[in-house]
C-alpha cells in the first residue's frame, strides 16, 4: 500500500512538473532573434530578475526639401517671406543604453546620446552656408512594469523621465554675424532644456515563428526652459509584425503614427523673421512612418546572446505646421548584450 501511494505522490508532481514547464514554454520569450522589436523602438522589451544587458545604436536621419502642410514647397516660396531657408540636415546620433532587472517584474533603464548635425543654408541674396554642431543629448531614466506575462503575449508600461543635459544655446558662424557665432535655431539644439515625462505601453505576442506588438508612447513637456520656450509634446503608436526565418534570423516590418505638437514660446535671442527654423509657427506635423528591418541573435557559444538589429525607415506621409524641411530616410543599426 506505502508503494502504490509513493508511486501516486510521484506520478502527481511528475504531472505538476510537466504542467508548469508547459505553461512556462507558453511565456513570450526573449531569446529568440524576434524576441525584441525592431531596433528603432525603445523600451520594448524587459529582462528576468538579475539580468543585464548593454546596448549600442547609430541612427542617421536626414530632412532634405521644403514641405507647406501635406505639399511641396520650393526655396522660391520660402525667400519670399524669409531671408533664409534651410535646404538640407542630416543628423547622426550615437546611443548607449543600460539595462538591469532587480525582479522579473521591474526593469530599470539609462540611455544617453551624442549628436552631431549639419544645416545647409540658402540666403535671398543667393549666397550657401553651413552650420554645425555636436555634443551630449539628454538622459532618460525610465523603470519598466510587466503586468503578465502568459500565453505567448505579455504586457509591460513605462514610466520615465528625461533628463535636461544636453544644451539649448549652441551657436556657430553664419554669414549675417561673421566673424563672431550666433544662437542657432530650434533644431540644431542638442536637448530639450525641460525635465520630460516619458510614458509608454507596450504590448508583444509571439507563435512559433511569428511575433508581432505594439507600442502607445507620449512624451510630456512641461514649464519653458532658460531660453523661455519648450518643444512640443510627441504621441506615438507603434505596430511591428516580424517573421523568424531561423533560431538567429528575424525580418521585421513596422508602421508607426507620429503626432508632434508646435514649439510653445520664443527664443528672444531668435529672430522669428530671419529664417523659417527661428519661427515657431514652423515646427510640429503628423506623421506615418514605414520601416523594414532585420535581427540577428547568437544562442550559444561564446557570443550568446549578443544581438545585431538594422532598420530603413521613411516617411509614408507627412503633414506640417507651417513650411519645414521635409524628413527623409532613418537609418538605425544597433547591438545589445544581455546576460
Amino acid at each position: 500500500m506505502k508503494n502504490y501511494i509513493t508511486a501516486i505522490f510521484l506520478m502527481a508532481s511528475a504531472a505538476m512538473f510537466a504542467q508548469e514547464i508547459k505553461e512556462e514554454s507558453k511565456k513570450w520569450s526573449a531569446g529568440r532573434p524576434d524576441g525584441h522589436a525592431p531596433i528603432s523602438v525603445m523600451g520594448d522589451h524587459m529582462h528576468g530578475k538579475g539580468d543585464w544587458m548593454f546596448s549600442y545604436r547609430y541612427m542617421y536621419m536626414n530632412m532634405e526639401d521644403l514641405k507647406a502642410g501635406s505639399d511641396d514647397a520650393t526655396t522660391e516660396s520660402a525667400l519670399a517671406d524669409y531671408m533664409v531657408t534651410p535646404t538640407n540636415m542630416p543628423m547622426n546620433m550615437h546611443m548607449l543604453g543600460g539595462m538591469y532587472a532587480p525582479s522579473d517584474k521591474i526593469t530599470i533603464m539609462v540611455m544617453a546620446n551624442y549628436l552631431s548635425m549639419e544645416m545647409d543654408h540658402l540666403t535671398r541674396m543667393g549666397g550657401n552656408f553651413t552650420t554645425e554642431v555636436s555634443g551630449f543629448g539628454d538622459v532618460q531614466l525610465s523603470m519598466l512594469y510587466r503586468f503578465f506575462n502568459k500565453n505567448g503575449q505579455s504586457v509591460h508600461g513605462q514610466l520615465g523621465v528625461s533628463l535636461p543635459t544636453g544644451s539649448v544655446t549652441e551657436t556657430d558662424v553664419t554669414p549675417a554675424s561673421a566673424p563672431n557665432k550666433t544662437e542657432l535655431p530650434y533644431p540644431m539644439q542638442l536637448g530639450s532644456g525641460t525635465v520630460d515625462t516619458n510614458l509608454a505601453v507596450t504590448y508583444l505576442g509571439q507563435s512559433e515563428s511569428v511575433s508581432w506588438g505594439g507600442q502607445l508612447r507620449a512624451i510630456l513637456r512641461f514649464g519653458e526652459n532658460d531660453r523661455d520656450f519648450r518643444y512640443g509634446n510627441r504621441q506615438s503608436l507603434n505596430g511591428w509584425f516580424a517573421v523568424k526565418t531561423a533560431k538567429w534570423l528575424s525580418f521585421s516590418a513596422r508602421l508607426e503614427a507620429l503626432v508632434v505638437g508646435e514649439i510653445n514660446g520664443e527664443d528672444p535671442n531668435l529672430n522669428p523673421m530671419m529664417v523659417i527654423t527661428t519661427d515657431t509657427n514652423n515646427s510640429g506635423g503628423n506623421f506615418l512612418n514605414g520601416g523594414i528591418g532585420f535581427n540577428v541573435f547568437v544562442p550559444s557559444g561564446a557570443l550568446k546572446n549578443l544581438r545585431v538589429g538594422f532598420e530603413f525607415a521613411s516617411p509614408l506621409y507627412q503633414d506640417l505646421n507651417g513650411i519645414q524641411l521635409k524628413n527623409k530616410e532613418t537609418i538605425t543599426l544597433g547591438t545589445q548584450y544581455s546576460f
